[in-house]
């Protein structure tokens, strides 16, 4: 079973609906733009488009938009090492006949917002044909109606929108996707899921969604007896939530100063929690007095992100 059938499996409507969508645009060349919350699973449906599509076989190239603003301009238009002079290709050319998608599109900074979208609307002055998927946690046209989000960036990438609904939406399939979990964490081993604990599994919020369950489950098996779940087992609660720094973050991370770090820290867990400080202060160890401190430090030096933070 495929990642997005895994994620996004189950009779809920709109689950079914976002499916169905994402597999007749995937015949298009039009670009696509994914909209949810964390953890529902709108890059696995991007690459569910991808796969669907006649540019399967091609490249598929992922650019997290809420890294630092040179780092992410770089990966998307390629760059020369100052050192050994060689140059690395941009993830448009080097996706060329695939797909490229742009993870946290609300994350790019103001000005190069615009500067992709004239180098977008250009690709094919060299010969470069790539298909774009953009995904949000965001309501992007609020962000372009407040002037935070360029418009005409916008309007090129919000071709087809999809809506992916959170898993508290859908407690039909939140059985299955738990029995699924785990049965692939326990090794393909039945696991017998105890009244009490299905309970609190079914009433849980699940700020990350299925990120969040995957995380919880796989941790309840590796602790547990690896033959029953009892609701002893589920550890759920702020200090589980899912780690705000995955693998797939930290690979090409780069050294940066600890002020950078900081910096970069902050503004992955709001965007992480869809600017909601209270739950980023909380990821981050700090009151939401020293948070609020931060934000206003950084948008005191002109920080693009920080300024036009709510």
């Amino acid at each position: 079973m495929s990642t997005v059938q895994v994620e996004l499996f189950g009779m809920d409507p709109k689950v079914q609906k976002a499916v169905s969508v994402a597999r007749n645009v995937s015949v298009t060349k039009a670009p696509v733009l994914i909209i949810g919350e964390v953890g529902v699973g709108k890059k696995s449906l991007a690459r569910f488009i991808h796969d669907s599509s006649t540019r399967a076989g091609k490249g598929i190239e992922v650019v997290d938009c809420s890294n630092d603003a040179k780092d992410v301009e770089n990966q998307i238009l390629g760059f020369r090492d100052e050192e050994t002079g060689r140059f690395t290709r941009g993830v448009l050319e080097a996706a060329n006949g695939g797909t490229v998608i742009f993870s946290n599109v609300d994350g790019l900074e103001d000005e190069f917002q615009k500067k992709l979208h004239k180098i977008l609307n250009e690709l094919s002055d060299y010969d470069i044909d790539v298909r774009i998927v953009a995904t949000t946690t965001k309501n992007l046209s609020k962000l372009v109606g407040s002037g935070r989000f360029y418009r005409g960036l916008y309007t090129l990438v919000s071709n087809n929108s999809i809506t992916v609904p959170p898993l508290r939406e859908r407690a039909g399939d939140l059985e299955m996707l738990t029995r699924h979990y785990l049965t692939e964490f326990s090794g393909g081993n039945s696991v017998q899921v105890e009244p009490t604990a299905l309970q609190k599994i079914l009433s849980h919020y699940w700020t990350h969604n299925v990120q969040e369950l995957k995380a919880v489950l796989e941790n309840s098996v590796a602790n547990g007896d690896g033959t029953t779940l009892s609701e002893a087992d589920l550890e759920i609660g702020e200090k589980k939530a899912v780690s705000l720094i995955t693998d797939e973050d930290n690979e090409g991370i780069r050294l940066m100063s600890l002020k950078e770090a900081e910096k970069l820290l902050i503004k992955k867990a709001l965007i992480h929690t869809s600017e909601n400080r209270t739950q980023a202060a909380k990821i981050l160890g700090v009151s939401i007095r020293t948070l609020r401190n931060k934000i206003n430090e950084y948008r005191g030096i002109g920080n693009a992100y920080f300024v036009n933070l709510r």
